[in-house]
């Protein structure tokens, strides 16, 4: 059985991203969209990080960005991933990452008669697919959705996201195996407040399913 990676996002604070790589996590997800209550400012954005060890990447997450807002993060923060939260077509999302020739994914915001394997080939340059509850806003809703809504047997790397938290990420994980999960406000005790004893509990939960 693989191991499930795990993925922070909507970190605000140095000690956030301290507690997070302590306890394990693969990636941290610094937010660039400015109606979030978790934006970051690309100056934030890199002094965080700036405390990120070897093989714990840095995802940048983008909604309809224009082009020079992604030119500007990518000059000014080293992202190893971008994330593409909004309607951004395939050919969008492969320019906008062309410049530093970073790889990218790509959030499908799930609900009845979205077809994930239309999704899905309708985005064929991303490297995953992040599924996330629909919600008004985008990102960090705390919702979750019908995992059966997942095609049995999907075949792309898919990252699970939508109202995990530490109480049913290890259903999440046994019921859908995905490649990775990724969670905001479940670990928070604010909007962009991180708790480290849920961060631990999240990641023994995952663990856990992992067997």
């Amino acid at each position: 059985m693989s191991r499930t990676r795990i993925k922070i996002c909507g970190l605000t604070r140095p000690q956030d991203v301290v507690v997070a790589v302590e306890a394990g996590v693969d990636a941290v997800g610094f937010v660039f969209y400015p109606p979030s209550p978790r934006h970051v400012s690309f100056a934030q954005a890199a002094e965080l990080a700036a405390l990120l060890p070897p093989f714990v990447s840095a995802v940048g997450l983008f909604v309809d960005p224009f082009a020079d807002v992604v030119a500007e993060a990518l000059r000014r923060v080293p992202l190893q991933w971008i994330q593409f939260h909004g309607d951004e077509h395939d050919a969008q999302c492969a320019a906008l990452c062309a410049p530093r020739g970073l790889p990218w994914i790509k959030a499908i915001r799930m609900r009845a008669g979205v077809d994930l394997l239309e999704s899905s080939a309708s985005h064929p340059g991303a490297r995953g697919l992040l599924v996330d509850a629909f919600v008004e806003g985008y990102g960090g809703g705390g919702k979750t959705f019908d995992w059966a809504l997942i095609p049995a047997g999907f075949a792309r790397p898919l990252v699970l996201s939508g109202g995990l938290d530490p109480d049913n990420v290890g259903e999440a994980v046994r019921r859908v195996r995905p490649w990775a999960v990724d969670v905001s406000s479940g670990v928070e005790t604010a909007k962009g407040i991180k708790d480290a004893a849920k961060i631990a509990a999240f990641i023994a939960g995952v663990r856990d399913a992992d067997g």
